[in-house]
């Protein structure tokens, strides 16, 4: 009688993290076999935990040991992250990995900055790929990014975007997309730029805030060096800078669009800022609205 052979499993790195956690979730209800990945090997249900450390290469063949599909999340506050990543696919690529999904940007193209040189060689390395490029999260202003910190410590929004217009995007229809990017018969090979339905200066998002949860949120605009010098104190000088040249762009219109990537892909149409905030917050019990100076 011949052994039983396990299904290949999809490897999902930052699996903990905001997007990684709703990509995990959503393999395990449709049945596939997950490998959630990280640096504490945390257990999540129906999944099986592996440690996984971009600096420690020791780690990458435990993890890649059994997939064929992996989940890309980029190293966190590396301005470089090619450097470690670039040898894990190929190593990934050697044990088996046949298709490869990376969460990128949509302020950052092939061959640019960041995961920009990532981009560039993943359809190199695998003959099935896509590259996520979402717009900035709305879990930005509910989850545990310093926008949300200084919310709900302050009142305020910090940027340097000015009055620039953002498509915010809910990190559940990320990884709605990146689900079907990992499991979808045919992969889709090309960059796909994931956004909300709307896009919004960080003004009428403190207005959503300020509605949704009775306490008055306000954006109060920063200059470029202001931003960054602000951000210094949390991160290296040079992903500060980037982060507050990000910003900069955004006050000059780089993320006021649109796309129908969740509704083509998916079947429904995206959530709305307003929709998300009454999830995230709308059932918690909120402090009466103050004043910003």
């Amino acid at each position: 009688m011949s052994a039983v052979t396990a299904p290949a499993a999809v490897l999902v790195l930052g699996a903990t993290g905001t997007t990684g956690s709703r990509v995990v979730s959503r393999l395990v209800r449709e049945g596939h076999r997950v490998k959630a990945a990280g640096r504490r090997a945390t257990p999540v249900a129906g999944a099986e935990a592996v440690r996984f450390d971009w600096y420690d290469p020791a780690t990458y063949e435990g993890a890649l040991a059994g997939a064929d599909r992996v989940y890309l999340v980029a190293p966190l506050d590396s301005a470089t992250p090619a450097d470690v990543m670039l040898p894990f696919l190929a190593q990934a690529r050697a044990s088996g990995v046949r298709r490869a999904v990376l969460l990128s940007s949509s302020a950052i193209s092939a061959g640019g900055p960041v995961v920009g040189q990532v981009h560039r060689a993943l359809p190199g390395l695998f003959d099935e790929w896509a590259v996520l490029r979402p717009s900035w999260f709305m879990q930005n202003f509910t989850g545990d990014h310093m926008h949300a910190r200084s919310i709900r410590q302050d009142g305020v929004i910090l940027t340097a975007a000015g009055e620039g217009r953002v498509a915010f995007v809910d990190a559940d229809d990320i990884a709605a997309v990146a689900v079907h990017a990992l499991t979808d018969v045919r992969a889709p090979g090309t960059d796909l730029v994931v956004t909300g339905p709307e896009a919004l200066s960080h003004a009428e998002v403190a207005a959503v805030l300020t509605e949704v949860t009775g306490r008055t949120v306000a954006h109060r605009p920063l200059a470029y060096e202001e931003m960054r010098d602000h951000l210094v104190a949390s991160m290296p000088l040079e992903y500060a800078a980037m982060l507050a040249g990000l910003d900069r762009a955004n006050a000059e219109g780089a993320e006021d669009r649109t796309t129908g990537t969740v509704r083509r892909l998916t079947g429904r149409a995206p959530r709305t800022f307003r929709d998300h905030v009454l999830a995230a917050l709308g059932d918690t019990e909120t402090a009466p609205p103050t004043r910003v100076s």
